[in-house]
């Protein structure tokens, strides 16, 4: 099984930097990158140690780990969440099968809103709806999803303190720029048409996303210190 003898393979003593083991993975991994195996870090995937200066160290059993679960996601299609328990249970010395993926033609149910529903799990007003549509904040259509009502109960809670969408035009071109920065990061990826590509796409225009996010709110942190300060 691939996923055995992935894990059975041993890399050289010794630890690595991050840089090291992307040379070591990359031959058999083209296009891994230095985000790819942060995010991979960020979901638990391997737990590297790290200097006094902050810089990741990689044992052999990091590579390994990594390893295995790189070819698990790549050649049998398994979400990080599957793997991660597949590992787990590998280190409680268990002998877990190879982690069934669903059956592409099932997916999971999403829950999708009516305009009246929206407006009811929100709390928000038709006023506010129309203006969230008008500024670009919210797309008009029959059905809305989970994160739209996130959306309006946000603006909902920011038109309490006088922070009306009309405000937020800013912020809106702002995620637009966003949108583009990570739409560039990810071109090299996106041009590619295996599946393993779009995989790695799918895992990194998410982290990119977060990280821009942790700068703008540094930022916004930031500036209200010094205002309450």
């Amino acid at each position: 099984m691939a996923a055995a003898s992935a894990h059975g393979r041993a890399a050289s003593g010794g630890v690595l930097s991050i840089g090291q083991v992307l040379a070591r993975l990359s031959p058999e991994f083209p296009g891994l990158s230095a985000s790819k195996l942060r995010f991979l870090e960020e979901q638990g995937i391997v737990t590297p140690q790290r200097t006094e200066s902050g810089y990741r160290k990689f044992s052999a059993r990091d590579v390994d780990r990594l390893r295995l679960a790189l070819t698990l996601q790549r050649d049998h299609f398994r979400p990080l969440a599957m793997i991660r328990d597949y590992l787990e249970q590998l280190d409680a010395g268990r002998t877990p099968t190879l982690p069934a993926a669903a059956p592409p033609s099932i997916a999971p149910a999403v829950r999708r809103y009516r305009r009246d529903e929206l407006l009811s799990a929100s709390g928000a007003a038709p006023q506010l709806f129309n203006e969230a549509i008008s500024m670009g904040l919210l797309t008009g259509a029959e059905n809305y999803t989970e994160q739209d009502v996130a959306l309006l109960r946000s603006l909902v809670a920011l038109e309490r303190h006088g922070i009306e969408p009309r405000h937020l035009r800013g912020l809106r071109q702002s995620a637009e720029r966003d949108i583009g920065l990570i739409e560039s990061a990810l071109t090299p990826l996106l041009r590619r048409t295996d599946s393993s590509s779009r995989s790695r796409a799918a895992d990194v225009a998410p982290e990119l996303a977060r990280r821009l996010d942790d700068v703008r709110s540094a930022i916004v942190r930031s500036g209200v210190t010094r205002l309450t300060s």
